[in-house]
């Protein structure tokens, strides 16, 4: 979906932000996202997509990511990003990203492996699934559903999708938002990343 600011010009350019579900086995739809029409109001394109790891698609799709979260999800995003570059529009100069839960999640995978974001904002986010395997009300079913396996029986492979192993690579300003009661994914998720 790609929501235009009012008074639309396509020979303008204008800056984007690519905003990213929860889940990721949920989807966006046709539903109202004050968030999203806000940014619109104030002058964004705002993309938002179904990935891989979303909903709507079939079985399948949905399961598509189990196993690998981030990997084959970020390709579709960034696929879409590129489809609308081509439209023309939009200032690559001034991009940004955001989401929450799992989109927190992506939010942080997608500035620890590429630089085309020149702002990131990462909300109640998932940035190491070791830890939160413990300390999520649901994060033991969320991180053995997904990898079959166990922090202790194969932490390189919780390691290898946590977005906390690629905090090196973050060089895009990354405003972090958390609340302190959120049960699924833990503030503890947003102090590891903050403090790295």
């Amino acid at each position: 979906w790609i929501l235009k600011p009012h008074n639309f010009d396509p020979s303008k350019k204008y800056p984007l932000v690519v905003e990213i579900h929860g889940g990721p086995q949920t989807q966006y739809g046709y539903g109202f996202f004050h968030e999203m029409q806000l940014l619109v109001a104030e002058g964004y394109v705002v993309l938002y997509t179904n990935p891989r790891g979303s909903c709507g698609y079939g079985f399948d799709f949905s399961l598509a990511v189990n196993g690998q979260w981030g990997e084959k999800d970020s390709i579709d995003i960034m696929n879409g990003v590129d489809e609308l570059l081509k439209r023309g529009y939009i200032d690559e100069q001034r991009m940004g990203v955001t989401g929450g839960s799992y989109g927190g999640f992506m939010t942080n995978w997608l500035i620890g492996h590429n630089d085309r974001f020149k702002v990131a904002v990462t909300d109640r986010c998932v940035a190491n699934l070791a830890s939160m395997f413990g300390s999520g009300d649901v994060g033991w079913d969320i991180g053995y559903d997904n990898l079959d396996t166990t922090p202790w029986e194969n932490l390189e492979k919780y390691m290898h999708m946590s977005p906390i192993s690629y905090v090196q690579n973050m060089k895009t300003p990354l405003l972090i938002i958390h609340s302190e009661q959120d049960l699924r994914c833990p503030i503890e998720q947003a102090e590891q990343l903050y403090a790295s």
